[in-house]
């Protein structure tokens, strides 16, 4: 019996939203182009992309206190905040676009208002945000937040927070109601959906091996996890957007440019609340502030969601830990990822994040009664009963090696071959939220000769295209009027 074989112009391998992205913008940027997907889950978005596997905030530095840091002079550095949201609003252009011109369905379906809010308490902590809003409220992007100290205030706009709290410890929030909840499971669907209109998804089947051919190509071989069958598909071009699963391909493609990176998996659970009463009683993400040690994915956040149109609230996460890569993984997933170029960087990171081991450590002695405990940090008459323990996504953060030594990092990675007949995305947060510009940079690193040509089209999709809109505040306006109408976000003041 002869082999199957699927020839395609691009191979995207994951049903997650980074290939969904590219899969889109491929498809209105080279519509003859042939595009193949492979998923091995039966589903798509079902592991960091599903909305239950993360917090769907639609990162753009709002709220989360890790991109704002205080100097040692107490000074707050806002530039990592002012980039990720101008990434975001390139995002937010490319989905309006996308519901204007039929690529996206409905908008409420992925996308719904919802005020993110940053949360801290004490002296230190409020001084803190007061500074973060001097420094932030200046800026185009973040027109419009609020710096709230005065306790009436916080009551009416956060009844489950206020609740039973002491006010003698003193609270301060930074609030900016034009926030945004991103169901990015939803969102994947409907990209994909668009995709798959002149496009072969492939469920159910797990790429085993990639080689690279003499002429720059590649083939794949892909087996049928349902019937067995293994399938050889010959690909100009791969994405390898596969998650926490992303190392273990990028390592057997023998590309140079993944050699020495590792892999340090992270999992997490959530509290989801089960009483429609207490859900009812908020409607913001709120962010606070990582405990020492911890890594920025950790950072505690009580955080309304809305999905499949209903509303629902968790708060987390609790760090955890497991050899897995991704959810659905195998526990030899991290000793599989050791390979003689990642061995050593990844051996010196743990003297050099003893608090990140510590803070571990700490989160897997806690018990029930400890996790209901931090939870009444931000709702102090919270009840066990009225919540229930939910495991979120795996992520993996990357590890990148310099010679002997290696650094952990707490971002998104996209890793390119020199001659950019392959790509592929490793890391976590901000991730999802900032997926448009990422597969941007994929495509101008591994299509040079074609980049130039699609800079209309790209800027027909994305406006703001090539332009920093903190710096151009007419042109921000604009974007965020026009981006509140087509996701029909206009119930937000504008």
């Amino acid at each position: 019996m002869s082999q199957k074989v699927i020839k395609t112009d691009v191979a995207l391998i994951g049903a997650g939203i980074m290939s969904a992205t590219l899969g889109a913008l491929i498809r209105q940027l080279e519509p003859s182009w042939s595009i193949s997907l492979f998923e091995r889950l039966d589903a798509a978005a079902a592991e960091s992309s599903d909305p239950w596997n993360n917090a769907g905030t639609g990162h753009s530095a709002l709220c989360e206190l890790n991109y704002t840091p205080a100097g040692a002079d107490g000074e707050i550095d806002i530039t990592k905040a002012l980039n990720i949201n101008e990434q975001f609003q390139m995002s937010r252009q490319f989905w309006a676009h996308g519901v204007d011109n039929g690529v996206l369905g409905r908008p409420h379906e992925f996308i719904n208002p919802i005020p993110h809010v940053s949360f801290c308490h004490g002296a230190d902590g409020v001084d803190y945000l007061r500074k973060r809003h001097a420094a932030l409220s200046s800026q185009t992007l973040f027109e419009g937040m609020e710096f709230i100290d005065d306790d009436a205030t916080f009551a009416e706009r956060l009844p489950l927070m206020a609740a039973g709290r002491d006010f003698s410890d003193p609270v301060a929030l930074n609030w900016f109601t034009q926030g945004t909840d991103v169901d990015f499971g939803a969102l994947t669907q409907q990209l994909l959906g668009y995709v798959g209109r002149d496009a072969d998804l492939y469920f159910g089947h797990e790429v085993r091996n990639l080689s690279k051919q003499s002429d720059g190509s590649w083939i794949a071989k892909i087996r049928n996890t349902r019937s067995g069958e293994t399938i050889r598909v010959e690909a100009r071009f791969v994405f390898v957007g596969a998650g926490g699963g992303a190392l273990h391909l990028l390592q057997k493609s023998g590309i140079k440019e993944a050699k020495g990176f590792g892999g340090f998996p992270v999992s997490g659970e959530f509290f989801r609340c089960t009483n429609p009463d207490v859900i009812a009683e908020h409607s913001a993400k709120v962010y606070g502030q990582a405990a020492v040690g911890a890594p920025p994915m950790s950072v505690p956040h009580l955080d309304t969601r809305v999905i499949n149109g209903d509303k629902g609230l968790l708060f987390g996460p609790y760090a955890g830990w497991s050899p897995k890569f991704l959810k659905t993984g195998g526990v030899m997933d991290l000793p599989k990822s050791v390979s003689p170029s990642n061995l050593l960087p990844m051996m010196s990171i743990a003297p050099k994040e003893f608090g990140l081991l510590k803070y571990l450590i700490s989160e897997l002695a806690a018990n029930l009664n400890d996790r209901v405990a931090t939870l009444r940090d931000f709702a102090p008459k919270a009840i066990g009963d009225d919540w229930e323990l939910i495991t979120a996504g795996q992520r993996v953060q990357v590890i990148r090696g310099k010679g002997a030594s290696g650094s952990l990092e707490f971002g998104t990675a996209v890793v390119t071959s020199e001659d950019g007949s392959m790509a592929g995305l490793l890391g976590a947060s901000p991730g999802a939220s900032t997926a448009v510009p990422a597969m941007i940079s994929v495509l101008e690193k591994c299509f040079t000769a074609h980049f130039d040509g699609w800079k209309p089209k790209l800027t027909e999709m994305i406006p703001s295209f090539g332009q920093k809109l903190n710096d151009n505040p007419s042109l921000y306006r604009e974007m965020w009027d026009w981006t509140n109408k087509s996701l029909q976000l206009t119930g937000v003041d504008a």
